[in-house]
Formats: structure tokens, sequence, C-alpha cells
């Protein structure tokens, strides 16, 4: 009687796993008449944001001097900026801060070098170069551009609209090379990347070595906002 139910417990799993197959059989069938694409759009517009970093080194046999003389420079450096400081306008920040040993050839060592840097950033170039220009106990050391979220975000909408409309352009004209009259869309993705980033402007440090307070003279450039879309269409 025990192996009698342990026959027909396994014919009854063979008779459930068949009907699983059954309904739901493995893919085996290819993929037919399946194109993989990919179309691309750019957008050029006028970087809107500036950088500005500023610096200064100090080198001493004491390392408490040479950290209070970086900084009694970046303090007053700040308090020289924030006098024209205002969000999204002008932004003022600390930068990179470092203090080291410096070694003799005997291997001990025999001082200590510093840096201090103050950063000025915003969308108001006129406000920031002026402030650049004001302080005094820091030397200019990168000017950089980029491209805002504001503006990236007008700009991408553009780019990723052409984009879409290439994609499908493409997609009709292989399907009609292939003789079939359209398509359907499988899967696309999209993606975006700005191909502008901050670059560093090394020309303007001779417009401040003169450690005048007139404004440093910057020019920015462009960026380019690019948009591809890739995909497969399913030709008809």
């Amino acid at each position: 009687m025990k192996k009698a139910n342990q026959l027909f417990a396994a014919c009854a799993l063979l008779a459930a796993s068949t009907g699983v197959f059954a309904q739901n059989p493995p893919p085996f069938a290819p993929l037919q008449n399946v194109a993989q694409l990919s179309a691309s759009a750019a957008v050029e517009v006028q970087q809107d944001l500036l950088s500005i970093a500023m610096t200064t080194t100090r080198d001493g046999s004491d390392a408490a001097t040479v950290q209070n003389q970086l900084k009694a420079a970046l303090e007053a450096a700040l308090a020289e900026a924030r006098k024209n400081a205002q969000p999204g306008l002008m932004d003022v920040r600390t930068g990179n801060f470092s203090l080291y040993p410096r070694y003799g050839k005997d291997g001990k060592i025999n001082g200590w070098q510093g840096s201090t840097e103050m950063v000025l950033e915003g969308r108001d170039f006129a406000r920031i170069t002026a402030a650049a220009g004001k302080v005094q106990t820091l030397s200019l050391g990168n000017v950089g551009f980029a491209l805002s979220r504001e503006a990236r975000a007008r700009v991408e909408g553009d780019a990723q609209a052409q984009a879409i409309e290439g994609f499908k352009a493409k997609a009709s004209e292989i399907a009609r090379g292939f003789g079939f009259s359209g398509y359907t869309l499988r899967e696309v993705a999209i993606n975006a990347n700005d191909q502008g980033p901050i670059r560093p402007r090394m020309m303007a440090v001779e417009a401040k070595s003169a450690m005048s307070d007139s404004a440093i003279p910057v020019e920015a450039g462009k960026s380019t906002v690019m948009v591809n879309v890739s995909g497969s269409v399913q030709m008809k």
C-alpha cells in the first residue's frame, strides 16, 4: 500500500510538471526582423558658471608659525570676498589647506611648507572678477568655466527631442531598406552628457601678478550638451 501511494504521488508530480511546461514553454524561438540602432544630437550653449581659485603658500622652520600665517592670509581674503558674496551670483568657500614637513639631505625635518586656497564661484562674472581683484593676501590660481544645471536642463530637452527624432527617422529608413513598411519600438535607452566641464585657464595668472585691485579679465567658452538614444525596433 505504501509503494502504491508513492507511485501515485510520483505520477501526480510528473503530470503537474508537464502541465507547467505546457503552459509556459521555454523561449527557444530566436528573434527575427529586429534592428538595433542609435542616434545622437548635440546642442552648444554658452557656459554661465565661473570659478576662480586663489591660493598662497608659506614656508618656515616652525609648523605652528606657518599654519598661523596661512590662517591669517585666508581669513583676510574671506573677509574681503564676503563683502560682495550673494548666493548663486557669487559664493565663497575655502579650498585645499595643507601643511607638510620639508626634509634636508640628511633625511631630517628642517622646515615646514603649507598652502591654502579660497574659491569664488557663481554666475555673476563681473562681481566675481572684481572681488578677486581686491583680494591682496592670496594670488590667482586657476580660472574655470562650466554650465549651470538650469542652463543644461534648458538645452538638454532640445537635444533629447532632436535625438529622438533622429532615432525615429533612422528606424524608418532601416525598415524600408530591408523591405518593411514600418516598425514598432522594442526597447530604448536615453543618455545625456555635458562635454564642457570646468577647465582651468592659467592665462589669467599674469593679470593678477601685479596684485592690483582691478577686475580680472576672463572669457567663457561653450559647452556641448549631447544626448544619445539607442535601442531596438521590430521591423514589420
